[in-house]
């Protein structure tokens, strides 16, 4: 025969252990939300980091712009030189120097050629991965949403809860919640069968005064080995 108050302390455990649960998702649900805001962070940090790329080389092109319209005007110069100078000498010199400036804004518009080519790959990349972390960026964000409703909703139910054990542990005297309190401190579950002569709880055997206390009903057995609330389970 169980002792009087072991099955109401078998229903406060049952309800505490919801209770602990429900803290236990509420507790961990900022972490969540947490992680997706990293992940949120992380798409607008490579959007960014794409948009940036390309404003890389837009500017690298306005330099090359800058430089071609800038030795444009010194081949001018040398032209307008070559056509006022007198002696042969001076205008061979001048025209080496028109040659090696034409070079020079060949190869500029080389490059400016291959950054434009650059800006068009790079805007097409950047057009196909936007539209990519945008939808992953508004799924993170659906995500969150629903993270804080669950925490709204399991705030509402842990206050349930909460009254739940609070019913439970009215029927039961300060010195039997003093024991139970005392040892849910220490386990998840304070209170365990005893089978086979072993704890339900640690699974170690118990002695054989403990075994036989778990089998009366005049006061509650402690498991001499974790320190829970025993009872014998036929």
């Amino acid at each position: 025969m169980r002792h009087p108050a072991l099955d109401r302390l078998l229903i406060l455990q049952d309800r505490d252990s919801k209770r602990r649960a429900v803290e236990q998702q509420l507790k961990a649900t900022p972490q969540e939300i947490a992680s997706v805001e990293q992940k949120i962070a992380s798409e607008k940090k490579a959007i960014d980091s794409a948009r940036q790329e390309m404003k890389e080389l837009e500017t690298k092109k306005k330099m090359l712009e800058t430089e071609i319209g800038s030795v444009e005007q010194k081949l001018a110069k040398y032209k307008t030189q070559q056509m006022s100078v007198r002696k042969n000498d001076e205008f061979q010199a001048l025209g080496h120097e028109i040659e090696t400036t034409q070079a020079a804004i060949g190869t500029l518009e080389e490059q400016e050629i291959g950054v434009m080519f650059a800006i068009d790959e790079a805007k097409k990349k950047f057009q196909e991965a936007e539209k990519v972390l945008k939808d992953n960026i508004a799924g993170h964000e659906e995500r969150i949403r629903n993270l804080k409703q669950r925490e709204t909703n399991l705030t509402a139910e842990l206050k349930e809860r909460q009254a739940d054990v609070s019913t439970a542990r009215s029927p039961l005297d300060e010195i039997t919640l003093r024991l139970y309190d005392r040892v849910a401190s220490r386990h998840a579950t304070p209170i365990a069968p005893i089978r086979g002569g072993k704890c339900g709880g640690c699974h170690l055997k118990v002695s054989s005064e403990i075994e036989s206390a778990a089998r009366k009903s005049d006061s509650l057995a402690i498991c001499d080995q974790c320190g829970r609330i025993v009872w014998w389970d036929v």
